[in-house]
């Protein structure tokens, strides 16, 4: 048998009571997506049907199951024979292979050693090795995001297992579909504080998406199955599988294919979106003067569909954090991003608009700012998959709990359908925005020979043509990437969103450069974000991975420093990562930690050399760290203060000014 534990955190009805008084009636979609997942691996296919239990006639145990074949033209090779027993550490590692994963991020302890042994018997599976087991979940989480497809780690238990827990919570917050495999101590031993012994199915019961304790070698195919469908389903999130060490030695002869029995979960999935809310939504669009597109995280998967559907209404885009990339940043319909460091022109057709069209978004603070001042003006359509996030935050005038692809699709087909009859016409509404952005572009100040760190991201933007992967850590450089680098297609762009994780840079690199081999990867760094991983520059020169390291040296965690310019008096709390000491000599010296793991590296720090040696580092083949040396006097502006409104944002002024 196995311990499912089953979280809370599964869609839940929300309120529909509204705190404002609308000239239309609040509709709700019930029902809406489709019960595949988003990214299935290529390799299988899933037969779901409505079953009874053969033991209990009772209508109320009807369940819906899910069972994994193997395509025809990809039939499994297995190195065993059929019934030749192997160690169950054998059967979770073919699981693997039969789900498709190529690529795995582990970190070996005493609990795991028997999974990592089993690993050295794939012909299938590649390793990559963390050099720390937060490294590991990161990666894992790069190449999940850059890829599609579910990222894997592989942690040992106790401490190993802890140190994965701000990946989980960086993945569930920003839906990423993630499998964690841990070691535990053996059964027998459970609950008695044996060593290297946590409770991390409990431990992480609130931040997974679900979560498996293995009790039974023979469930293991069963729940590798399962976890990999949670994972890719509805709204995608994390799973962990916690294994036993005595369950990873045992010998047994798996059985294949078994029936995923995940009634609840089936039965909260959203099915395709009713045609009568996708003909209200299109009524909406032809009755509105002002409409603006919201779209998130949620909208990666569609970037076609809403392209098309821009390109039939000409609605103007402004995007989430997490949703940069899914519509081309240079297009002159592009607002660029919204928000607390949105531009003001995204913020401002936000504010002046008639209709917010929120696609895959759940309203998150850094976006709304004062709840009842956003959007106060408008008509709000709510399209998202998880009806949890519909009513949360804001309340919606029409909500569709769907797949965004399946409603984009759907919407796009009825527009297409009533052609020139709609009589769509928006330009005064584009001309207010251009005039907007003429006003307000996003913009910044040179002073003498210090680089500007909008500047560098600008040249990186150039010189890579706006087609580099783009991964971040945590602050004000995690802005000015979002900012100033020209996004043309879902998936370039990995940050932590919803949980702000330092660190989470350089290995969400790696992960992207093992997804997409050939493709160019920069990290976009800053110092205090790139010291907390800084150890996986060993893995990315043990593995030769071709990842440009962009450091945006202040000296300080500069986002802390900002507020304390605006907010504080300037005071100084502990925000200086220099050496008190010897304030003019940059420390740590981040070339010193290049050079330790053979990786080449430079130092720039006037804004004549930036050019030439930014050249340098996409020329020079295999990994390379340029150390750009920035004022800490810059702010991140356009800003809106936490919990202010439009009216209330910040477009001058910098740390050279008191306040």
């Amino acid at each position: 048998m196995a311990a499912a534990t089953a979280n809370t955190t599964f869609p839940k009805a929300s309120p529909l009571t509204s705190s404002f008084k609308s000239s239309i009636p609040i509709s709700k979609s019930t029902l809406p997506f489709s019960t595949t997942p988003q990214k299935l691996i290529p390799s299988r296919s899933l037969q779901i049907s409505s079953s009874l239990s053969q033991s209990n006639s009772n209508p109320r145990s009807a369940a819906a199951t899910v069972t994994p074949t193997t395509s025809p033209s990809h039939e499994f090779i297995s190195r065993y024979a059929p019934d030749e027993p192997r160690k169950g550490a054998d059967i979770l590692v073919e699981a693997l292979e039969r789900e498709g994963v190529k690529d795995v991020f582990a970190y070996p302890g005493g609990a795991s050693m028997e999974i990592h042994q089993a690993l050295t018997r794939s012909k299938i599976i590649r390793n990559v090795l963390p050099r720390h087991e937060q490294g590991g979940v990161f990666a894992a989480e790069g190449y999940a995001r850059s890829s599609g497809l579910p990222g894997v780690c592989i942690a040992t238990s106790g401490p190993g297992a802890t140190n994965l827990v701000s990946g989980f919570a960086d993945a569930m917050l920003d839906s990423i579909p993630l499998v964690a495999i841990t070691g535990q101590v053996p059964r027998r031993m459970i609950g008695t504080d044996a060593f290297q012994e946590t409770p991390i199915v409990e431990v992480t019961r609130s931040i997974t998406k679900h979560n498996y304790l293995v009790l039974d070698v023979d469930d293991i195919p069963r729940i590798v199955s399962e976890a990999f469908f949670l994972a890719t389903s509805g709204r995608l999130g994390p799973v962990l599988i916690d294994v036993p060490k005595d369950i990873q030695q045992q010998l047994a002869v798996p059985t294949w294919n078994q029936p995923i029995r995940l009634p609840g979960y089936m039965s909260r999935l959203p099915k395709a979106p009713g045609e009568a809310h996708l003909e209200q939504i299109v009524r909406l669009i032809s009755e509105s003067k002002k409409p603006v597109l919201y779209v998130g995280g949620g909208c990666l998967n569609s970037s076609e569909e809403l392209k098309r559907f821009v390109e039939l209404t000409g609605i103007p885009v402004a995007s989430t954090l997490m949703g940069l990339g899914t519509f081309p940043s240079s297009d002159e319909l592009s607002l660029q991003m919204l928000g607390m460091h949105g531009t003001v022109y995204a913020n401002y057709a936000v504010d002046k608009s008639d209709l917010l069209l929120a696609f895959g978004v759940r309203f998150d603070d850094r976006v709304t700012g004062k709840l009842e001042t956003f959007a106060s003006r408008a008509k709000i359509v709510h399209v998202d998959i998880d009806s949890a996030e519909i009513g949360k935050n804001k309340q919606p005038h029409v909500s569709v709990c769907s797949d965004v692809k399946l409603a984009l699709k759907g919407i796009n087909r009825i527009l297409e359908s009533k052609g020139a009859k709609l009589k769509l016409d928006y330009s005064a509404w584009r001309q207010e925005l251009n005039e907007q952005k003429l006003q307000y572009p996003l913009s910044y100040k040179t002073f003498g020979e210090a680089i500007p760190p909008q500047y560098a991201i600008q040249v990186l933007d150039e010189l890579t043509n706006g087609n580099a992967i783009i991964s971040t850590g945590v602050g004000q450089h995690q802005m000015w990437a979002a900012q100033f680098y020209k996004y043309k297609k879902p998936r370039q762009w990995l940050t932590s969103g919803g949980l702000g994780a330092m660190g989470f840079g350089l290995p969400a690199a790696i992960g992207a450069a093992v997804a997409n081999p050939g493709a160019v990867v920069v990290d976009i760094d800053g110092d205090g974000s790139f010291i907390m991983n800084v150890q996986e520059l060993a893995t990315i020169r043990v593995e030769n991975l071709p990842i440009k390291i962009l450091l945006l040296n202040n000296q300080h965690l500069g986002m802390v420093v900002q507020l304390e310019d605006r907010f504080y008096k300037a005071n100084r709390a502990h925000t200086y990562l220099g050496y008190p000491s010897n304030e003019s000599e940059i420390f740590p010296n981040m070339l010193k930690f290049a050079e330790a793991c053979g990786i080449p590296a430079a130092r720039v720090t006037r804004k004549e050399d930036l050019r030439a040696a930014i050249h340098q580092m996409l020329d020079t083949p295999g990994p390379y760290l340029l150390d750009v040396v920035v004022p800490h006097q810059e702010h991140v502006l356009p800003m809106i203060p936490s919990g202010g409104a439009f009216k209330d944002v910040i477009t001058e002024g910098d740390g050279r000014i008191q306040y």
